[in-house]
């Protein structure tokens, strides 16, 4: 038993800080900056959803893709930046706090190799790997270096809002599940299956982050480098 413990121990010192660990609120705010907040988040929600739809909607190829991805990006840090206040939060580290960089980074590699390790199963199941391609295909048929950078910036725009505004604008009673269900409910306005399995795990996880250092920084990184590498490697592992 005591091996067990030890080992548990372990993790819990490893994840923890990361995961695990509460840190206080600390965007605190009047009723009214409260409230404002909300209706910030609603409307832009509404905007945001409607416009990721008509972003995916578009046929791999047609240029029109970067300016309304761009114009989703766009909406959702303007509405993040327009709620309130955001923080970058921080993490405890032997005592000492310091900006959550190098365990998201670790955290956003190991996510996209579990992705990787699903997508050997979903490249074997037609019609779920027919929802990936057809999202992949974007790439594939369009300027890979647009598409990478375009990636990168949604990646932070999702993060500023949805583990930002709309986080802090769920209040102190369950804002890790009901940021979660919003980010979800948002995707399924791209009518893919896929990306909303895909926001309800790694948002759960970047939900979990969000919390634990009490800022953005962290699931910015971690949704970054996860995008990236399965932007990368998702083509030639669901090709191979």
């Amino acid at each position: 038993m005591k091996p067990v413990r030890t080992l548990g121990a372990r993790l819990e010192r490893a994840v923890g800080p990361a995961l695990i660990d509460r840190t206080p609120r600390d965007h605190d705010q009047p009723d009214r900056e409260f409230r404002r907040r909300r209706i910030v988040v609603g409307v832009v929600l509404v905007v945001g959803a409607t416009l990721l739809g008509f972003s995916l909607a578009v046929e791999p190829g047609d240029a029109l893709f970067y300016p309304l991805t761009l114009a989703v990006a766009a909406t959702w840090i303007v509405g993040g930046l327009l709620s309130g206040p955001l923080h970058l939060g921080y993490e405890y580290v032997r005592g000492r706090a310091r900006r959550p960089v190098l365990t998201p980074l670790a955290i956003g590699l190991i996510a996209a190799a579990v992705f990787l390790l699903g997508a050997l199963i979903v490249r074997e199941i037609a019609p779920l790997r027919d929802y990936v391609v057809s999202v992949l295909e974007h790439a594939r048929k369009g300027n890979l270096t647009l598409i990478a950078i375009v990636t990168v910036v949604n990646g932070v725009a999702e993060e500023v809002f949805f583990r930002g505004a709309l986080f802090a604008a769920v209040g102190r009673r369950r804002p890790v599940l009901i940021s979660t269900v919003v980010y979800a409910l948002a995707t399924t306005a791209t009518g893919n299956p896929m990306l909303l399995f895909a926001a309800v795990t790694l948002g759960s996880v970047l939900a979990l982050q969000r919390r634990a250092s009490g800022g953005v920084l962290g699931p910015i990184i971690t949704h970054v480098v996860w995008s990236t590498a399965m932007l990368f490697t998702l083509p030639v592992l669901l090709h191979a």
